[in-house]
């Protein structure tokens, strides 16, 4: 008995110190294993600064008379020399009239084309699906709350009852047109000293909105702009417009106070855009304009865009984003980046190019591969890179394990010798 209890023992401690044995060794490989990795990702990023300023363009107010204004353009639509862009009428009735026009036309347009023939037993069936879509559509804009579209799709729906109706009864269309036709010709003789057009004087693009700005923020003045001046900006009341405006050119431009450092980081970015809190969600390329006198080591910077201008057009005092540096490629820590004697150029071409390569280690296989790279941007511990190799093995990519330390690191080194 007690032969058996030493034996267990014995048996215990033995297990005990193998486990011991196991881990010390295991605790001992780790802290003398040098071999330290991180994963490469793909990376976009951005450095930026806030300001507040004003956008500008080169705009009109329209004029125009007084009375019942119908707008013909809808915002940031281009409109031709001449073009009409609105309607006003003298009074209610004039309108009412003008309404009675557009439904007079619709129906008589609706009656020509049954007139000619074209809507035959198919065409029947046709316009038969068409309405029943359309009530669809419609059931579902006001299940919705979708009120937008309502006008739309019920004048389509009308324009095919009409048709429907027209094409299973034996009414004689003739006469109906030749009815609504007097009817059109009468009303139109009415409403002609009632009705004024408003157009154009040259090409542009339209804007209902016009604030008083359009006078005061004149590309031609914003170089002269101050600080104290952009701060105390006021609109001209007696300019504004119920007709609207009109922007001339494909440019508009947008002007803030700014710092002199900051001035001086416009400067030397290569790139600049800019990101509005407000109205348009994307990135709008710019260029430095213009720098106004200096007042107080602030000065008002104005930048120039010549893209997106339609969208524009109601923009006035805005919070932007100023983007001075943007960047994208591959992440990895800066502990990773090694410079090398480069033999060859990094198209491996094959042309001799002894100068300095640099590049990060990654694990390929069971060996450590150097990967050539451009360096894009370095960070606070962290770099952007862009591989450059034209070799598939040798190329950098999104999510490559890039060793960070090893001991005796070199091009082809057997990992597990580490």
């Amino acid at each position: 008995m007690n032969t058996q209890n030493f034996a267990s023992r014995a048996l215990l401690i033995a297990v005990v110190a193998a486990l011991l044995a196991y881990f010390g060794l295991q605790a001992f490989s780790y802290l003398n294993d040098p071999l330290t990795t991180a994963i490469a990702y793909s990376y976009d990023g951005e450095e930026s600064f806030e300001v507040s300023g004003y956008v500008a363009r080169d705009e009109t107010p329209l004029s125009g008379a007084g009375g019942l204004l119908r707008l013909q353009r809808s915002e940031g639509e281009r409109v031709s020399a001449g073009g009409t862009v609105a309607l006003t009428y003298a009074n209610e009735t004039a309108l009412e009239q003008q309404n009675e026009l557009e439904d007079l036309k619709s129906r008589i347009e609706q009656l020509e084309y049954l007139q000619s023939g074209a809507v035959e037993a198919e065409a029947a069936r046709k316009l038969d699906q068409s309405i029943q879509e359309e009530l669809t559509a419609l059931h579902s804009l006001i299940a919705s709350g979708r009120l937008d579209g309502l006008e739309e799709t019920g004048s389509t729906l009308r324009s095919l009852v009409l048709r429907r109706d027209y094409a299973s009864s034996e009414a004689d269309l003739e006469e109906t047109l030749e009815t609504l036709r007097a009817r059109e010709s009468s009303l139109r003789a009415q409403s002609e000293s009632a009705v004024q057009r408003i157009t154009a004087p040259e090409a542009g693009l339209y804007s209902a909105v016009s604030d008083g700005f359009e006078s005061v923020l004149t590309p031609d003045a914003l170089s002269e702009l101050t600080p104290s001046k952009l701060n105390h900006l006021t609109a001209d009341e007696n300019a504004v417009s119920p007709v609207g405006k009109l922007v001339r050119g494909d440019a508009w431009y947008y002007c803030a106070s700014m710092t002199t450092a900051e001035i001086r980081t416009l400067r030397e970015s290569r790139t600049l855009s800019l990101r509005f809190s407000r109205s348009i969600d994307r990135l709008l390329p710019v260029t430095l304009y213009a720098v106004g006198p200096e007042e107080n080591g602030r000065s008002v910077v104005t930048l120039m865009g010549k893209t997106y201008l339609s969208e524009l057009t109601v923009l006035r005092q805005q919070t932007a984003e100023v983007v001075y540096r943007s960047v994208s490629g591959i992440r990895v820590p800066t502990e990773a980046l090694r410079s090398r004697p480069a033999e060859t150029d990094p198209g491996n071409t094959g042309t001799a190019n002894p100068r300095e390569e640099t590049g990060v280690y990654c694990i390929v296989g069971t060996e450590a591969c150097f990967k050539p790279v451009e360096l894009l941007y370095s960070g606070d511990g962290y770099a952007v890179v862009r591989g450059i190799s034209t070799d598939e093995r040798t190329r950098l990519r999104n999510g490559d394990e890039v060793i960070l330390r090893a001991r005796d690191l070199h091009d082809g080194k057997i990992l597990s010798e580490l």
